[in-house]
């Protein structure tokens, strides 16, 4: 889930803080996979959610979705020209849509976040590319998490990749620092800024989250107060990693 962080000072986490994110990670990468494999023509995202719910309850864990600043939903179901945010409910999915889901887990007080978009069946060749051109994007960024970078440096290699293809990149919606929050400073952009921002250091715990367009980067909220949009009404994707700093690179904790 992509919102402006809440001013609070950046920090660097423990070895014990990280050990509870890589925890909660975890479990978020398991819904995730899970739910792509629960993807099929016809499921309903309020199905896709009770699963999602199921699983993370499951294990011990609470959503970090449901109930904050009054999100109904465990997950989040973004299809089509929904970029972010999307409201599970009654709607069937359908062949040849793209379909976002976001989720989030708090383990012993500490939040995983993480995104995928997936095709479901077979979706036009436009499409597929951006698909795939988000998810090198998100690659990309997190490899440029290191030590002594900047937080520059990371929006610069997400747009770097976004813009080689064509893309739009979505600006009002950006990634952010996470812990016992899910949305900390500092934010994360996907797109390059004055300045660089500040120095990466080990500890440091960022969501990481390309959001990208096949056409114009301008959006908008639906009347639900939630779901964001392309203004064009072109499709989008969204992939999202927790990542951690560490003095030998990054290391994504969003993975089963």
């Amino acid at each position: 889930m992509s919102t402006s962080p809440a001013r609070t000072m950046v920090t660097r986490k423990s070895a014990r803080e990280v050990a509870a994110m890589r925890v909660a990670g975890r479990i978020v990468a398991e819904v995730l996979e899970r739910l792509g494999r629960e993807l099929r023509p016809g499921i309903t995202t309020a199905q896709l959610d009770a699963v999602a719910e199921e699983l993370i309850r499951g294990v011990g864990a609470a959503p970090s979705f449901k109930g904050y600043r009054g999100f109904p939903a465990s997950i989040c179901v973004s299809v089509d020209d929904e970029v972010v945010h999307g409201i599970p409910g009654p709607r069937r999915l359908r062949e040849g849509q793209v379909v976002s889901i976001d989720a989030g887990a708090i383990w012993e007080g500490y939040h995983g976040d993480g995104a995928r978009t997936f095709a479901l069946g077979e979706v036009a060749g436009p499409a597929h590319r951006l698909i795939e051109t988000t998810r090198a994007a998100l690659r990309a960024g997190i490899a440029a998490a290191r030590p002594g970078n900047r937080i520059g440096d990371i929006s610069a290699a997400v747009e770097d990749v976004a813009r080689a293809g064509g893309f739009g990149i979505v600006r009002q919606y950006v990634g952010h620092g996470i812990g016992q929050r899910m949305h900390e400073e500092p934010q994360v952009p996907n797109f390059r800024q004055d300045g660089k921002g500040m120095e990466l250091q080990p500890g440091l715990c960022l969501a990481i989250e390309p959001m990208l367009t096949l056409g114009s980067h301008e959006v908008e909220v639906r009347p639900d107060g939630w779901t964001v949009v392309t203004r064009d009404g072109l499709p989008a994707a969204h992939f999202e990693e927790t990542i951690v700093v560490t003095e030998n690179g990054p290391e994504v904790l969003t993975r089963c």
